[in-house]
């Protein structure tokens, strides 16, 4: 028996998304997947408009200051840290604003394939401005050509000063940026030389980023000998090298790999990852084919491939929202799931980014992922702490902060909600039932819980309708969905898509 065009279609909804919305459960079963996936390109082609957080006391500030380097240097040190608390707060409102597209957008294949290139291209800076420009960045080019997204996020000011370029100079070349261009973002571990590093790295002298976040070139810094990198000579500069790395096929090989194992399985598959690979490479990069190819094929949508993927913390917590509508109060308490959970946007634990898989999961994060959305229904009280993590945190966190780093203190500073204990925490929501309520109303009594099941879990396996039953409540057809439903997504088996 082969895969149902329901599991197909919910199959491709998680991967080149966030998951179904209710609305989407309506159509299902009457769209082929190949015409869903195209509706989802379709969706997807508009440049994205951009997500600014920024409030103009920041920017008038920032502007001031690059144009007055003495101003700069005049701020005394708590002036400095105000700034930097300023620019965290922005960074929590970034993140909201940008899982909100996560959640709403009829972009989702756009949106999925940036929270791909944000942990693909991982950086780690208070700046807000900076990391502003940068999702901006990953979120225009997502879909567009890898080499102008490596273009563009190797000049970005955010990546610059994560990966020390401003500090690459004439006669001292710092070897961060080139190393990591190689290993991380191109060509992968063990398809360079130590020498290929040394030699980039003087190439890319002279590139760095103003105050204000724009690309500068000081030509006074740059080594404008001739260089020999990957088998080529000449006096390149930082665009020769991002060409050169271009050239090579095993640079697609690395990008459609990754790529294999993030949207397809864990597990890779050799040739099918050529054949991926050769037209990716033949197209000249172009992202939006290699996704095509990915999931218009009939492998894509194997039984070996449907329910084998653990949901990150991010997708978790969006494909809730997007198939239950909800208004969440206090919303910022979303930044202390994601910190429980492991992936707070913007603060990825290393330049290699999140690792994903069976590293989403240990017993503390398992148990927490399955209570979430008990307590999104019921408003249950949870007094988790977050592992104080100050690497992830980038050393940046202050005194007060360390001293005040509780559940309400990282949700909303200085307002507390139904709280027991130290640290005690809700979360605010009001579900929105309407669609998902409406529709089953044409599915008998008897036959709920066999028609909720195969659209909320995309595993094999699943709880036994007696074991489930237990739970429910079989008060009313509405109470019984409701309860029905949180349950189901209270499972292991709703962790994977």
């Amino acid at each position: 028996m082969g895969v149902s065009i329901q599991r197909k279609n919910l199959h491709l909804l998680w991967r080149a998304g966030f998951g179904p919305s209710a609305v989407d459960c309506q159509l299902i079963n009457s769209e082929t997947p190949a015409s869903y996936y195209k509706k989802l390109l379709a969706l997807s082609v508009k440049t994205p408009a951009y997500i600014d957080v920024a409030d103009s006391s920041q920017r008038q500030m920032v502007t001031g200051m690059q144009q007055n380097e003495g101003l700069r240097q005049q701020l005394s040190a708590e002036q400095k840290r105000a700034l930097r608390i300023k620019s965290r707060e922005g960074l929590k409102n970034l993140n909201l604003a940008w899982m909100g597209q996560m959640i709403n957008s009829p972009q989702q294949l756009r949106e999925k394939m940036s929270l791909f290139w944000h942990g693909h291209f991982a950086t780690r800076t208070v700046n807000l401005l900076y990391q502003q420009k940068l999702l901006d960045i990953i979120r225009s080019h997502a879909l567009g050509n890898f080499g102008d997204l490596l273009q563009e996020v190797s000049k970005s000011a955010s990546m610059i000063n994560f990966l020390n370029n401003n500090q690459n100079r004439k006669g001292h070349p710092n070897e961060n940026f080139a190393r990591e261009v190689m290993e991380l973002f191109t060509l992968g571990r063990g398809n360079y030389t130590e020498n290929d590093v040394k030699e980039g790295a003087r190439a890319f002298t002279g590139w760095g980023a103003s105050f204000n976040g724009e690309f500068v070139f000081r030509e006074r810094q740059h080594d404008d000998g001739r260089k020999t990198f990957l088998g080529k000579t000449g006096d390149f500069n930082g665009d020769d090298i991002l060409k050169i790395l271009l050239q090579q096929k095993q640079t697609a090989r690395f990008i459609t790999r990754k790529i294999y194992r993030y949207f397809v399985n864990a597990e890779p598959d050799p040739a099918k990852i050529e054949w991926l690979a050769n037209r990716f490479y033949e197209r000249q990069y172009n992202i939006e084919s290699l996704m095509t190819d990915i999931f218009t094929s009939d492998w894509f949508y194997g039984e070996e491939n449907i329910g084998k993927k653990i949901k990150s913390p991010v997708e978790l917590i969006v494909g809730i929202r997007r198939i239950l509508p909800m208004q969440i109060e206090n919303e910022a308490v979303l930044l202390l799931l994601q910190r429980l959970l492991g992936q707070l946007l913007f603060y990825p634990p290393n330049v290699a980014g999140w690792p994903g898989g069976k590293n989403w999961i240990d017993s503390s994060t398992l148990m927490m992922r399955l209570r979430i959305p008990e307590l999104m229904y019921a408003g249950d009280v949870f007094s988790m702490k977050p592992k104080d993590d100050d690497d992830q945190m980038m050393g940046m966190k202050d005194k007060e902060e360390r001293e005040n780093d509780s559940a309400v203190s990282l949700a909303r500073p200085g307002k507390k909600y139904n709280t027991r204990g130290r640290g005690g925490q809700q979360i605010m929501a009001t579900i929105d039932w309407r669609n998902w309520l409406e529709l089953y109303t044409p599915v008998a009594r008897q036959n709920l819980l066999p028609a909720i099941v195969p659209v909320l879990l995309q595993t094999k396996t699943a709880v036994g309708e007696t074991t489930l039953k237990n739970y429910v409540d079989a008060g009313s057809r509405e109470n019984f969905i409701k309860t029905a439903t949180v349950q189901l997504m209270s499972t292991p088996e709703y962790q994977m898509c």
